[in-house]
This record gives structure tokens, C-alpha cells and sequence, in this order.
């Protein structure tokens, strides 16, 4: 198989989980194409060179238009904030390259269409970075629920909440600011949560939803305090196409919560709980079970689950983040190498992206709003 040369544009906290991944895959799944980590790209030429030196990659630049115009780069990964993800994927995609951007895929409706119209002009794989997807354990949930194992799905609820801006003290950041970040907490954590109800109980239709900052203000460097422009939760009851319902909420001053994405998928004839905080066990009731013998039963993830034998070959061992980050790139590798889309590709966070969009728009009319793509 032809060698793909990785372009990673970004070596923050996503950047390392990223860099670690492309490292790893190789070993993990030798079936796929094989990786050379060939540019990386970061603020400026100092910072770009001492991290491609630490993650292995054979060229470094201070400007992410040379890694994205190199003839000897096939996959362009964006690991930065979000305001660039727009106009580095549009260039990667014109460029003829396959592109790995993070999650959440724009700042708004409007660059997340363009986005998503580039990738299907360009023909190219792409996929966006919700690496919570390709946990075994969410893919055994939705192979039972596409198996009818639990019935009719009639009811999704879910959160991710989050506690790491509860401090008032917590200097304001880009994260705050609409033309860095776009929404909030709907936008960071709730994209998560939204990816888990679109693919357990398909899109959702229209929402009722309502925003809180619950820190107004935060203090900047040299004194003063600036205003917090979007919010630090939301919340939305759902109806999906399907005709299920659902509630879904997202804070980033949970106080007390860490990794608070968790969910149940209730149906006609059982129910799947999980929470990504013991993200290698997935909780199922059957409805069938003998009378007095029913109750959530916890499924420890094993090598029987897709996926998982690559890590360990005995159940109950466990994995971690940057192993869910690395069977994303392993998914997308084998998208590229068969030619079929990845998951999520930007079409389908497209539909992460309205949902987003909705509920702010609810939020501000204060009236059921249909989730328009």
C-alpha cells in the first residue's frame, strides 16, 4: 500500500492526542496504509520545530499555507482553534488532500455548509474529530440497537458536563469569544452528546432550548474584567425524525464533573446507559429478562468488540482517550484505503453543526425551532 505523508497543523493538547495517534496506528493495525509523519505546522517557526522534534515529523513550518501547498502531503490533520478551521480545511480541500479536522467542525451554519459543500466537490475523505464515536462499547450499542435489541428506540437523554471554567478567577480566554469559539458549551461539550443521539436514535428534527451564562464576566491580563459572550450551559428537550424524544444538556461549570458524558437510549424493549467517565463498560436491561431476574447488566469491553484486540487480548483491561483517538485515525485510514466515507465525515457534523445552531436560535426566540441543514 502507497505510504500517506501526515500533515498536522497544531500541537496543543488535540495536537498531541492527534501526533500520539498517527504514531501508533501503524503497529496497532498493519492493515492499514502505512503513515509518515512528514510536516507539522504551529504558531511560528521556533514552537513548530521543537514540537516536530518531539512527535518524530521530518519537516516543520511556521506557516500552515506551506504544509498545506506541499505536493508530499496526502492527509491534512487540524488540531487549532476553532475560528481556523474554515479557511484550513477550504485550502487543504482545494489542495486535493484528505483532511482530519477537530471537532466542532466551524464556528457557525454558514462556514460548516461551505465546509462540508468543499469536501464533496473535492472528493476526498474527510472526517471530524468526535473520537467518543469509536469507542467499542458505543459501537456494540449501536449494532444492538440496529439489531432491534432493545426495541423501538422511544427516548434519548443525555449530558456532557464539564466543570474546568467554574472559576470565576479563570482569566477569560478564546473560548469565551464568539468569533474565536462561536457558542459555548453547546458547541465544545454539546457536539459531543449530540453525536451520540444522532447516531443511537438518528437526527434530531426541532428543539426547545434555552443558554445561561452563568459567569458574566472574567478577568483579563493587566487588570480589568471583559464580558463572557457565549454560554456556559444550555439545555434542549428534542424530537427526533423518528418520532423519539429527548433531553440533552452541556455545562462547562458543572461543578464537580470532569468527564460527565453519559447517556440512556430507552426502547420498547430494553434500555443502554453509558457514561464515558468508565468508558470501557456499557450498561443493557432487556425487557425480556424472567420477572425478578431484570436490571442493568454491565458489559465489560473485550476482544470480542470491534476494534479493542488490537489493544488488549483480554476483556476488562481497558483503554483510554488517546486509544479512542487513535481508532479514529484508524477509521479514517481505512475509509481512504476502500474509497467509502469516514465517520463522521463533514456532511454528518453537519448536521451536528445545525443542531448547535437550533438550539441557540430557540434559545433566542424562546420557541420550538427546526433544525435546518
Amino acid at each position: 500500500m502507497k505510504t500517506l505523508n501526515l500533515g498536522l497543523i497544531g500541537a496543543g493538547y488535540i495536537g498531541h492526542s492527534m501526533a500520539l495517534a498517527y504514531r501508533a496506528v501503524g503497529a496497532l493495525f498493519p492493515d492499514l496504509p502505512p503513515i509518515r509523519l512528514a510536516m507539522l505546522a504551529d504558531a511560528n517557526d521556533a514552537v513548530a520545530t521543537k514540537a516536530a522534534q518531539r512527535y518524530g515529523f521530518a519537516a516543520s513550518t511556521g506557516d500552515w499555507r506551506t504544509l498545506v501547498g506541499d505536493d508530499g502531503v496526502d492527509i491534512v490533520a487540524i488540531a487549532t482553534p476553532n475560528h481556523l478551521h474554515h479557511d484550513m480545511a477550504l485550502a487543504a480541500l482545494a489542495a486535493g488532500k484528505h483532511v482530519h479536522c477537530e471537532k466542532p467542525l466551524a464556528l457557525d451554519m454558514r462556514e460548516a455548509r461551505a465546509m462540508a459543500d468543499a469536501a464533496a466537490r473535492a472528493g476526498t475523505r474527510t472526517i471530524v474529530g468526535y473520537n467518543y464515536l469509536h469507542n467499542p462499547m458505543i459501537r456494540l450499542a449501536r449494532r444492538m440497537v440496529a439489531r432491534g435489541e432493545i426495541g423501538r428506540v422511544v427516548h434519548f437523554r443525555g449530558f456532557h458536563e464539564e466543570d474546568y471554567m467554574t472559576d470565576p478567577a479563570l482569566p477569560f480566554s478564546w473560548r469565551c469569544e464568539r468569533k474565536y469559539a462561536g457558542a459555548g458549551a453547546l458547541a465544545d461539550l454539546g457536539s459531543h452528546i449530540v453525536s451520540f443521539a444522532d447516531a443511537l436514535a438518528g437526527p434530531i428534527a426541532e428543539l426547545a432550548a434555552d443558554v445561561a451564562t452563568v459567569v458574566a464576566e472574567r478577568p483579563v491580563p493587566g487588570g480589568g474584567m471583559r464580558k463572557v459572550e457565549n454560554e456556559d450551559q444550555g439545555q434542549f428537550l428534542a424530537r427526533f425524525a423518528s418520532g423519539a424524544t429527548g433531553a440533552i444538556s452541556a455545562s462547562r461549570v458543572a461543578t464537580g464533573r470532569k468527564m460527565g458524558l453519559a447517556f440512556e437510549l430507552v426502547g420498547t424493549e430494553g434500555a443502554i446507559a453509558f457514561d464515558q467517565e468508565r468508558l470501557n463498560e456499557l450498561r443493557v436491561y432487556r425487557a425480556k429478562d424472567p420477572s425478578g431476574a431484570r436490571g442493568f447488566a454491565t458489559i465489560l469491553a473485550g476482544p470480542e468488540h470491534p476494534d479493542y484486540a488490537a489493544f488488549c487480548p483480554a476483556p476488562g483491561h481497558q483503554i483510554g482517550f488517546t486509544d479512542l483517538k487513535t481508532l479514529e485515525v484508524a477509521h479514517f485510514l481505512g475509509a481512504i484505503r476502500d474509497g467509502r466515507p469516514a465517520e463522521p465525515d463533514f456532511a454528518t457534523a453537519l448536521r451536528y453543526e445545525a443542531v448547535i445552531d437550533a438550539a441557540l436560535r430557540s434559545a433566542e426566540s424562546r420557541a420550538w425551532e427546526r433544525v435546518e441543514r
